[in-house]
């Protein structure tokens, strides 16, 4: 008698294990595209904070640039004349 009931356990077994590895399977499943959705939001949202800060870093080097142009108009001399400095001084420091 003790071997019939351990065979029909062990015919239930298999059937019971077959739903919770459906149950877990959906689980994961769901589990896995709650994180595709939430990395998908949190890589937009980097993405706009990075595009904000390359906007503000071109922004600033244009206006460098821009003031740089207008010091070297009003100051041509001032320019050339630290431009040949500096370039000895590379020149110096290359040839060591």
């Amino acid at each position: 008698m003790a071997d019939e009931n351990q065979m029909d356990q062990g015919a239930a077994a298999p059937a019971q294990a077959g739903e919770k590895a459906k149950r877990g399977a959906t689980h994961a499943g769901k589990a896995a595209k709650d994180l595709r959705s939430a990395a998908g939001a949190m890589t937009d949202e980097h993405l706009g904070c990075a595009e904000g800060m390359w906007d503000d870093a071109r922004r600033r080097v244009r206006s460098l640039q821009d003031d740089s142009k207008q010091y070297v108009r009003e100051n041509p001399a001032k320019a050339v004349l630290t431009a040949l400095g500096l370039g000895f001084v590379v020149g110096l420091i290359s040839h060591r």
